[in-house]
């Protein structure tokens, strides 16, 4: 993120590279500098003559170079943008050559989701010298929740961890789905609002009472009779809470709790920073720490990926997911 602001911050000041390659997992950074450039870089009466977008299934690398080589028409520059570049992947190592030598009226930019170039090659080398070479990570799982506060906090907003939690259960690392839905709540909401699990799930769908972060608690808490309301339903909304995520989730959950047996200090501040998490859930791995000593965890991991298996088909004789999870919680609850 910190590299995102900086690219921005020298395309405002003025300094502005001739080659922008744009790589990696996570598209949302990708999108997120190609679209400052593109409605940025040139003024509006000067973008019909000199702004181009080319897409990687349509062009060749000779296609690329032979436009990044015009000169602009009225303006400073022109702006040559290559979007879904990855499916030049066999031949992109021939942009070295134009990147030896690049246009310095011409900003392209090369946009390479989900995938990396070889950084022992040619082209990798000769960017870092001539242009902006810029690499999108994916996020972990545990690293969303912090990245929703860091956006929200940058625009005047905050949010409660459950609220976060909430979002990251139901949407995953895909941060363009996650941004997408904070833009829904940032229109209905009013700057400085703390967006809350009500706000969550009146805006966008998301049972505050209903989701994987509450079925977590109650198993931890040992609250059978919500752990089972929870269940069923899931059993009655399959396709808004499939089974393969609830387990993985769970997973996850038992196996930061054995993390948290492990650990000799067991101060707060340690374990949120042991399990990295939010120092508001530490309870919760306290509670079910007491619930489920280290033995029964182990037990429960195991019984996890045996059910993991079966919700993919297997040894289940088409078992309904509803009938799997329950007969899953009634293990959890017996270990």
């Amino acid at each position: 993120m910190d590299d995102v602001k900086q690219i921005v911050k020298d395309i405002k000041s003025g300094t502005i590279k001739p080659i922008y390659f744009l790589m990696g997992e996570e598209p949302y950074y990708i999108d997120a500098i190609s679209d400052y450039i593109q409605n940025n870089v040139l003024a509006e009466e000067e973008k019909g003559f000199n702004q181009m977008v080319l897409y990687g299934r349509d062009v060749s690398i000779d296609d690329i170079v032979g436009n990044a080589k015009r000169y602009p028409m009225m303006a400073e520059r022109q702006v040559v943008i290559v979007k879904e570049a990855q499916d030049l992947s066999r031949t992109i190592e021939k942009l070295a050559s134009y990147a030896e030598n690049p246009q310095p009226t011409t900003v392209l930019v090369v946009n390479y989701k989900y995938k990396k170039i070889d950084k022992r090659k040619a082209l990798y080398k000769t960017l870092k010298k001539s242009g902006v070479v810029f690499e999108s990570k994916k996020l972990y799982e545990n690293q969303v929740a912090d990245w929703i506060r860091r956006v929200l906090s940058g625009q005047n907003y905050a949010i409660s961890p459950k609220a976060a939690q909430m979002l990251v259960e139901f949407l995953g690392t895909d941060l363009s789905k996650i941004n997408n839905e904070l833009e829904k709540l940032k229109i209905i909401l009013p700057e400085g609002t703390q967006i809350n699990a009500d706000h969550i799930e009146e805006n966008i769908g998301i049972s505050k009472d209903f989701n994987n972060f509450e079925l977590r608690k109650a198993i931890g808490e040992r609250n059978t009779e919500k752990a089972f309301r929870i269940i069923n339903y899931f059993a009655d909304n399959p396709k808004d809470n499939p089974m393969v995520v609830t387990i993985s989730l769970l997973f996850n959950f038992f196996s930061q709790l054995l993390h948290y047996h492990g650990l000799h200090d067991k101060n707060p501040r340690s374990v949120a920073s042991a399990l990295r998490i939010n120092p508001y859930f530490v309870n919760e791995y306290v509670a079910a720490a007491r619930n489920f000593p280290m033995r029964k965890v182990s037990i429960v991991i195991s019984t996890l990926r045996e059910f993991d298996v079966k919700g993919k088909g297997v040894n289940s004789n088409a078992i309904p997911q509803g009938d799997l999870l329950k007969e899953l919680l009634v293990r959890i609850f017996n270990a």
